[in-house]
Protein backbone atom coordinates (compact mmCIF):
# COMPACT_ATOMS: atom_id res chain seq x y z
CA UNK A 1 0.00 0.00 0.00
CA UNK A 2 1.62 3.55 -0.85
CA UNK A 3 2.81 5.28 2.26
CA UNK A 4 0.72 8.01 1.32
CA UNK A 5 -2.29 6.79 1.48
CA UNK A 6 -4.83 8.39 3.73
CA UNK A 7 -7.94 6.92 5.07
CA UNK A 8 -10.31 8.39 8.21
CA UNK A 9 -10.65 6.14 10.79
CA UNK A 10 -14.05 5.97 12.45
CA UNK A 11 -12.53 6.83 16.04
CA UNK A 12 -10.67 10.11 14.67
CA UNK A 13 -14.10 11.02 12.50
CA UNK A 14 -15.80 10.60 16.15
CA UNK A 15 -12.66 12.96 17.66
CA UNK A 16 -13.09 15.55 14.96
CA UNK A 17 -17.09 15.37 15.62
CA UNK A 18 -16.87 15.88 19.12
CA UNK A 19 -14.21 18.77 19.51
CA UNK A 20 -15.96 20.53 16.76
CA UNK A 21 -18.40 22.44 18.79
CA UNK A 22 -15.98 23.22 21.92
CA UNK A 23 -13.54 22.43 24.04
CA UNK A 24 -13.80 18.72 25.33
CA UNK A 25 -11.35 17.57 28.18
CA UNK A 26 -9.29 14.33 27.43
CA UNK A 27 -11.28 12.24 30.16
CA UNK A 28 -14.55 12.96 28.77
CA UNK A 29 -13.89 12.16 24.98
CA UNK A 30 -12.09 8.98 26.16
CA UNK A 31 -15.88 7.79 28.12
CA UNK A 32 -17.44 8.95 25.23
CA UNK A 33 -15.77 7.24 22.77
CA UNK A 34 -14.91 4.02 25.12
CA UNK A 35 -11.37 4.15 24.36
CA UNK A 36 -7.94 5.03 26.63
CA UNK A 37 -6.60 8.99 27.50
CA UNK A 38 -3.42 7.30 25.80
CA UNK A 39 -5.17 6.77 22.47
CA UNK A 40 -6.90 9.99 22.45
CA UNK A 41 -3.58 11.40 22.34
CA UNK A 42 -2.49 9.56 19.51
CA UNK A 43 -5.66 10.13 17.34
CA UNK A 44 -5.17 13.83 18.30
CA UNK A 45 -1.22 14.15 17.34
CA UNK A 46 -2.11 11.73 13.99
CA UNK A 47 -4.99 14.90 13.12
CA UNK A 48 -2.24 17.55 13.88
CA UNK A 49 -0.04 15.38 11.34
CA UNK A 50 -2.43 15.68 9.01
CA UNK A 51 -2.97 19.00 9.11
CA UNK A 52 -5.85 20.28 11.25
CA UNK A 53 -5.48 22.57 13.86
CA UNK A 54 -6.31 21.19 16.99
CA UNK A 55 -5.41 23.07 20.30
CA UNK A 56 -5.44 22.20 24.20
CA UNK A 57 -5.59 23.70 27.14
CA UNK A 58 -7.14 23.35 30.79
CA UNK A 59 -10.65 23.10 29.15
CA UNK A 60 -10.02 20.32 26.53
CA UNK A 61 -9.58 20.14 23.12
CA UNK A 62 -11.13 22.05 20.31
CA UNK A 63 -10.90 22.23 16.89
CA UNK A 64 -10.18 25.27 15.59
CA UNK A 65 -8.97 24.45 11.29
CA UNK A 66 -9.49 21.85 8.87
CA UNK A 67 -6.67 21.13 6.33
CA UNK A 68 -7.29 22.54 2.79
CA UNK A 69 -7.64 18.89 0.85
CA UNK A 70 -6.76 15.25 0.93
CA UNK A 71 -8.71 12.06 2.89
CA UNK A 72 -9.04 12.78 6.21
CA UNK A 73 -10.34 16.42 5.48
CA UNK A 74 -12.72 15.35 2.82
CA UNK A 75 -13.82 12.57 5.20
CA UNK A 76 -14.66 15.52 8.02
CA UNK A 77 -17.81 16.74 7.18
CA UNK A 78 -19.03 14.16 4.38
CA UNK A 79 -22.28 13.42 4.44
CA UNK A 80 -22.69 10.02 2.81
CA UNK A 81 -22.10 6.38 3.33
CA UNK A 82 -19.02 6.44 0.88
CA UNK A 83 -15.08 5.79 2.83
CA UNK A 84 -11.91 8.14 1.13
CA UNK A 85 -8.97 6.61 0.17
CA UNK A 86 -6.44 9.86 -0.57
CA UNK A 87 -3.26 9.59 -2.32
CA UNK A 88 -1.18 12.69 -3.26
CA UNK A 89 -0.50 10.50 -6.49
CA UNK A 90 -1.58 7.66 -8.73
CA UNK A 91 -1.22 6.63 -11.75
CA UNK A 92 -4.96 6.16 -12.06
CA UNK A 93 -7.69 6.22 -9.48
CA UNK A 94 -9.51 3.41 -11.56
CA UNK A 95 -6.57 1.28 -10.92
CA UNK A 96 -6.31 1.54 -7.17
CA UNK A 97 -10.00 1.50 -7.27
CA UNK A 98 -9.92 -2.23 -9.36
CA UNK A 99 -7.53 -3.39 -7.03
CA UNK A 100 -10.12 -2.58 -4.16
CA UNK A 101 -12.74 -4.04 -5.51
CA UNK A 102 -10.47 -7.38 -5.71
CA UNK A 103 -10.12 -6.93 -2.28
CA UNK A 104 -13.86 -7.48 -1.63
CA UNK A 105 -14.25 -3.17 -1.10
CA UNK A 106 -16.86 -1.14 -1.50
CA UNK A 107 -18.11 2.31 -1.51
CA UNK A 108 -14.73 3.53 -1.24
CA UNK A 109 -14.00 6.91 -3.31
CA UNK A 110 -10.39 6.95 -4.55
CA UNK A 111 -8.92 10.31 -4.36
CA UNK A 112 -5.55 11.57 -5.89
CA UNK A 113 -4.14 15.46 -6.66
CA UNK A 114 -2.30 13.99 -9.67
CA UNK A 115 -2.51 11.26 -12.01
CA UNK A 116 0.52 10.36 -14.16
CA UNK A 117 -1.50 8.03 -16.46
CA UNK A 118 -4.95 9.18 -16.37
CA UNK A 119 -6.76 8.05 -19.00
CA UNK A 120 -10.34 8.32 -20.71
CA UNK A 121 -12.57 6.70 -23.10
CA UNK A 122 -10.65 4.15 -25.49
CA UNK A 123 -7.90 4.33 -23.34
CA UNK A 124 -7.58 8.07 -24.65
CA UNK A 125 -4.95 9.84 -22.57
CA UNK A 126 -6.39 12.32 -19.97
CA UNK A 127 -3.78 15.19 -18.51
CA UNK A 128 -4.42 15.29 -14.43
CA UNK A 129 -2.31 17.63 -13.74
CA UNK A 130 -1.41 18.30 -9.59
CA UNK A 131 -4.59 20.38 -7.90
CA UNK A 132 -7.20 19.09 -10.11
CA UNK A 133 -10.22 16.98 -8.89
CA UNK A 134 -9.20 13.33 -9.95
CA UNK A 135 -11.23 10.81 -8.21
CA UNK A 136 -13.25 7.17 -8.75
CA UNK A 137 -16.22 5.71 -6.97
CA UNK A 138 -16.42 2.30 -6.18
CA UNK A 139 -19.35 0.48 -5.26
CA UNK A 140 -21.47 -2.83 -5.78
CA UNK A 141 -24.93 -2.05 -6.67
CA UNK A 142 -27.63 -4.54 -7.04
CA UNK A 143 -28.16 -4.04 -10.88
CA UNK A 144 -27.65 -6.01 -14.32
CA UNK A 145 -24.46 -5.26 -16.37
CA UNK A 146 -26.63 -3.47 -18.99
CA UNK A 147 -28.17 -1.17 -16.44
CA UNK A 148 -24.86 -0.04 -15.25
CA UNK A 149 -24.83 2.82 -17.67
CA UNK A 150 -27.54 4.91 -15.14
CA UNK A 151 -24.00 5.41 -12.87
CA UNK A 152 -22.01 6.92 -15.50
CA UNK A 153 -25.40 9.46 -15.96
CA UNK A 154 -25.58 9.73 -11.91
CA UNK A 155 -22.08 10.81 -12.18
CA UNK A 156 -22.61 13.72 -14.72
CA UNK A 157 -25.45 15.25 -12.93
CA UNK A 158 -23.63 15.29 -9.70
CA UNK A 159 -20.78 16.70 -11.32
CA UNK A 160 -23.02 19.23 -13.41
CA UNK A 161 -24.61 20.12 -10.27
CA UNK A 162 -21.66 20.54 -7.86
CA UNK A 163 -19.56 22.80 -10.38
CA UNK A 164 -23.14 24.99 -11.31
CA UNK A 165 -23.14 25.70 -7.43
CA UNK A 166 -19.36 26.16 -7.46
CA UNK A 167 -20.76 29.04 -10.72
CA UNK A 168 -19.38 27.32 -13.38
CA UNK A 169 -21.98 26.47 -16.27
CA UNK A 170 -21.44 23.19 -16.94
CA UNK A 171 -23.42 21.11 -19.43
CA UNK A 172 -23.82 17.64 -20.16
CA UNK A 173 -22.63 15.74 -23.25
CA UNK A 174 -23.60 12.19 -24.22
CA UNK A 175 -22.38 9.93 -23.48
CA UNK A 176 -19.68 11.39 -20.45
CA UNK A 177 -18.93 15.00 -20.67
CA UNK A 178 -18.94 17.83 -19.11
CA UNK A 179 -18.71 20.82 -21.25
CA UNK A 180 -19.14 24.61 -20.72
CA UNK A 181 -21.10 26.07 -23.53
CA UNK A 182 -20.25 28.75 -26.06
CA UNK A 183 -23.23 29.78 -26.61
CA UNK A 184 -23.37 29.42 -30.47
CA UNK A 185 -25.43 26.54 -30.23
CA UNK A 186 -22.46 23.98 -31.54
CA UNK A 187 -19.07 22.54 -30.70
CA UNK A 188 -16.98 24.82 -31.98
CA UNK A 189 -15.52 27.28 -29.13
CA UNK A 190 -17.77 24.62 -25.98
CA UNK A 191 -14.46 23.34 -23.79
CA UNK A 192 -14.25 20.33 -22.19
CA UNK A 193 -14.39 20.43 -18.42
CA UNK A 194 -14.86 17.30 -17.35
CA UNK A 195 -14.98 13.31 -18.20
CA UNK A 196 -16.36 10.21 -16.71
CA UNK A 197 -15.02 6.93 -17.37
CA UNK A 198 -17.16 3.58 -16.05
CA UNK A 199 -15.75 -0.12 -15.40
CA UNK A 200 -17.10 -2.67 -14.51
CA UNK A 201 -17.10 -6.37 -13.59
CA UNK A 202 -20.20 -9.15 -13.25
CA UNK A 203 -22.01 -12.15 -14.29
CA UNK A 204 -24.57 -12.21 -16.82
CA UNK A 205 -27.70 -11.04 -14.41
CA UNK A 206 -25.48 -9.04 -11.85
CA UNK A 207 -22.87 -6.37 -11.42
CA UNK A 208 -19.76 -7.81 -9.21
CA UNK A 209 -18.49 -3.71 -9.33
CA UNK A 210 -19.00 -0.32 -10.95
CA UNK A 211 -16.34 1.50 -10.89
CA UNK A 212 -17.03 5.31 -12.01
CA UNK A 213 -13.93 7.68 -12.60
CA UNK A 214 -14.62 11.56 -11.97
CA UNK A 215 -11.39 13.71 -13.71
CA UNK A 216 -12.54 17.71 -13.33
CA UNK A 217 -9.83 20.08 -14.32
CA UNK A 218 -9.53 23.11 -11.80
CA UNK A 219 -6.29 25.03 -13.42
CA UNK A 220 -6.10 25.78 -17.04
CA UNK A 221 -2.67 25.40 -17.26
CA UNK A 222 -0.80 22.53 -19.40
CA UNK A 223 -4.34 21.40 -20.70
CA UNK A 224 -5.08 20.05 -24.03
CA UNK A 225 -6.44 22.45 -26.54
CA UNK A 226 -10.28 22.66 -25.95
CA UNK A 227 -10.31 21.91 -22.07
CA UNK A 228 -10.87 24.24 -19.94
CA UNK A 229 -10.80 24.43 -15.53
CA UNK A 230 -13.28 25.70 -13.06
CA UNK A 231 -11.12 28.51 -11.98
CA UNK A 232 -11.39 29.66 -15.74
CA UNK A 233 -14.82 30.44 -14.71
CA UNK A 234 -15.17 31.25 -10.99
CA UNK A 235 -12.37 32.97 -9.05
CA UNK A 236 -12.05 30.46 -5.96
CA UNK A 237 -12.56 26.29 -6.03
CA UNK A 238 -12.55 24.96 -2.83
CA UNK A 239 -11.89 21.38 -3.86
CA UNK A 240 -12.39 19.82 -0.33
CA UNK A 241 -16.03 21.28 -0.20
CA UNK A 242 -16.28 20.24 -4.26
CA UNK A 243 -15.57 16.46 -3.97
CA UNK A 244 -17.65 16.53 -0.66
CA UNK A 245 -21.00 17.83 -2.43
CA UNK A 246 -19.87 15.59 -5.18
CA UNK A 247 -20.00 12.70 -3.69
CA UNK A 248 -22.96 13.52 -1.58
CA UNK A 249 -25.01 14.11 -4.75
CA UNK A 250 -23.49 11.13 -6.45
CA UNK A 251 -25.25 9.08 -3.73
CA UNK A 252 -28.62 10.24 -3.58
CA UNK A 253 -29.06 9.82 -6.84
CA UNK A 254 -27.51 6.08 -7.59
CA UNK A 255 -30.30 4.20 -6.41
CA UNK A 256 -33.03 6.85 -7.59
CA UNK A 257 -32.98 6.40 -11.87
CA UNK A 258 -35.56 8.41 -12.40
CA UNK A 259 -34.29 11.46 -10.96
CA UNK A 260 -31.16 10.97 -12.51
CA UNK A 261 -32.95 10.95 -16.44
CA UNK A 262 -34.83 14.15 -14.91
CA UNK A 263 -31.68 16.04 -13.92
CA UNK A 264 -29.48 14.83 -17.16
CA UNK A 265 -32.37 16.23 -19.10
CA UNK A 266 -32.12 19.55 -17.38
CA UNK A 267 -28.63 19.66 -17.25
CA UNK A 268 -27.98 18.39 -20.53
CA UNK A 269 -26.24 20.42 -23.67
CA UNK A 270 -26.95 17.45 -26.31
CA UNK A 271 -30.53 17.16 -26.20
CA UNK A 272 -31.94 19.43 -28.95
CA UNK A 273 -28.61 19.26 -30.76
CA UNK A 274 -27.52 18.00 -34.35
CA UNK A 275 -25.47 14.87 -33.53
CA UNK A 276 -23.59 12.53 -35.45
CA UNK A 277 -22.92 9.44 -33.58
CA UNK A 278 -20.30 7.22 -34.23
CA UNK A 279 -21.19 3.76 -33.31
CA UNK A 280 -18.53 0.17 -33.72
CA UNK A 281 -20.94 -0.19 -36.47
CA UNK A 282 -22.59 2.81 -38.28
CA UNK A 283 -22.45 6.74 -38.07
CA UNK A 284 -26.07 8.35 -37.05
CA UNK A 285 -26.21 11.38 -37.88
CA UNK A 286 -30.28 13.57 -36.51
CA UNK A 287 -31.34 15.61 -33.78
CA UNK A 288 -31.32 14.01 -30.56
CA UNK A 289 -33.92 14.52 -28.53
CA UNK A 290 -33.94 12.48 -25.33
CA UNK A 291 -32.27 10.38 -22.71
CA UNK A 292 -33.84 6.85 -21.97
CA UNK A 293 -32.73 4.40 -19.01
CA UNK A 294 -30.47 3.28 -18.41
CA UNK A 295 -28.41 5.75 -20.71
CA UNK A 296 -29.58 5.49 -24.26
CA UNK A 297 -29.28 8.45 -26.45
CA UNK A 298 -32.74 8.76 -28.89
CA UNK A 299 -31.85 10.09 -32.28
CA UNK A 300 -34.09 11.53 -34.46
CA UNK A 301 -32.80 10.57 -38.21
CA UNK A 302 -34.09 11.28 -41.58
CA UNK A 303 -35.26 7.05 -41.26
CA UNK A 304 -36.73 7.50 -38.19
CA UNK A 305 -36.10 7.40 -34.57
CA UNK A 306 -32.69 5.38 -33.18
CA UNK A 307 -31.87 4.63 -29.88
CA UNK A 308 -28.05 4.76 -29.41
CA UNK A 309 -26.66 2.98 -26.62
CA UNK A 310 -22.72 3.76 -26.74
CA UNK A 311 -20.91 5.65 -29.16
CA UNK A 312 -18.47 9.01 -29.99
CA UNK A 313 -21.12 12.08 -30.34
CA UNK A 314 -20.19 15.17 -32.28
CA UNK A 315 -22.78 18.04 -32.22
CA UNK A 316 -23.03 19.34 -35.51
CA UNK A 317 -23.02 22.92 -36.45
CA UNK A 318 -26.49 24.23 -37.60
CA UNK A 319 -27.02 23.84 -41.21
Amino acid sequence: MPRNKKVLSETRREVLDAIADGPVSGPDLAARLDVSRAAIWKHVEALREAGFAIESDDAGYRLDGVPAYGGEAIAFGLDAPIEVEYHDSLPSTNARARELAAEGATDVAVVADEQTGGRGRLDRGWVSPPGGIWLSVLCCPDLPPAHAPILTLAAAVAATETAREAGVDARIKWPNDLLVPSGNGSDDGDRKLAGILTEMEGEADRLSWVVVGIGINVDTAGLPAGATGLLARTDEVDRRTFVQRLLERFDALRDDPKAVLGAWREHALTIGQRVRVETPTDGIVGEAIDIEFPGSLVVETDDGRVRVHAGDCEHLRPA
